[in-house]
């Protein structure tokens, strides 16, 4: 007999498909399919702090540093990050949903010229030798135009990121044949697309899978108009039961209701936009609280801490940690839920073992 699936099942299914062996970097980026990136670091990027737990020996900064060397693009996806060169091929060429005129695309032909001729480019060569002066960016302020330009060449395909120096993107010209590939077959490249989403998030509840289709958006503005037709084939072909009056979906092949997703005796400090609790919708459902991310809110309305990582003990969020990285020293501030630490035996040890691998994973490489 079937077993049901229920909230426990649920919570345990979330924890463990995604928490898996540590693998290679090319493998845990495949197997997740896409990393959120995020310039802050409290003690480190978001990027890094998903990969640790995922990347066998991971040390932070080790995706910027090898990069250039894996087989992944840096791009927006449902948001932006990193992911698959077949996963990147399937989103372009891409249409962007601001027209430029012909005034903006006679500079990007000039810029594009520029960077074929040196091969890497850093933003300020190209401001330096064009000068384009100031421009007003999406958040009121200002900043160089050649690097928004830059931006827009590189979001519309003609450019991608070579790698990175100080966290700043250096661009060269993406190869013509990479955007000149064959018109590809609409419905298939969204239900793939889909598809990735639902292996990153799953399993999700109903109204967090349509908002997540709808945010391929951004990754592929010219289907805008196909997102509620690839919805509608995934909620027929993907499995799905309905717990709680919340209907949940996940990728074909897997059963949450399996007694394997069993959960460890590990304490796990994630990042705020780590799979796990990305989808805060699914957060409460969960674990039944609210975990906001607070960089942009004002310090006294802040309720946990400007970075405050999700604590995960066996398979339940329990509270989170603030932490800081200073002169070569981790200092770990931990808050909890219940207002105190869990009564188990094993919880000190376990928060210990994860406060120890922080520290190794923010020693820099000899």
């Amino acid at each position: 007999m079937t077993k049901p699936v229920t909230l426990d099942a649920l919570r345990r299914h979330a924890v463990a498909r995604t928490l898996f062996t540590p693998t290679t970097l090319p493998r845990a980026i495949e197997r997740l399919g896409f990393v959120q990136a995020d310039p802050i670091r409290a003690p480190a990027r978001a990027q890094d702090l998903t990969l640790r737990h995922r990347v066998a020996d991971y040390r932070a900064g080790d995706l910027e540093r090898r990069y250039h060397r894996l087989p992944v693009e840096e791009d927006f996806f449902v948001n932006y990050g990193f992911l698959p060169r077949a996963t990147h091929a399937l989103m372009h060429p891409r249409t962007a949903p601001t027209v430029w005129p012909k005034k903006r695309w006679a500079q990007a032909g000039e810029v594009l010229a520029f960077v074929r001729e040196h091969g890497v480019v850093h933003p300020r060569q190209v401001d330096a030798f064009f000068a384009h002066g100031k421009a007003t960016n999406w958040f009121g302020g200002s900043s160089n135009a050649s690097t928004q330009l830059l931006d827009g060449m590189h979001y519309r395909g003609l450019l991608r990121i070579a790698r990175r120096e100080g966290g700043v993107r250096l661009y060269a010209a993406r190869e013509a044949a990479d955007r000149e590939a064959a018109a590809p077959d609409v419905h298939a490249a969204m239900d793939a697309l889909v598809d990735v989403v639902v292996r990153k998030y799953a399993p999700l509840p109903e109204r967090s899978l349509a908002e997540l289709v709808m945010h391929l958006r951004g990754g592929v503005p010219q289907w805008t108009g196909e997102r509620r037709a690839a919805l509608l084939r995934a909620k027929a072909r993907l499995p799905s039961a309905a717990v709680d009056g919340q209907r949940w979906y996940w990728p074909a092949g897997e059963n949450p209701a399996s007694g394997r997703h069993m959960p460890a005796d590990r304490v796990r400090l994630l990042a705020p936009f780590d799979p796990v609790v990305w989808d805060r919708r699914r957060f409460e459902l969960l674990w039944g609280w609210a975990y906001r991310f607070e960089a942009y809110t004002p310090a006294p309305k802040r309720q946990r801490g400007y970075y405050a990582l999700p604590l995960l003990w066996r398979d339940q969020v329990v509270g989170w940690g603030n932490l800081a990285w200073q002169g070569g020293a981790l200092r770990a501030d931990i808050g909890f839920v219940a207002g105190k630490p869990p009564r188990d035996a094993a919880w000190r040890a376990a928060l210990d073992d994860e406060l120890g691998r922080l520290e190794t994973f923010l020693t820099p490489r000899a």
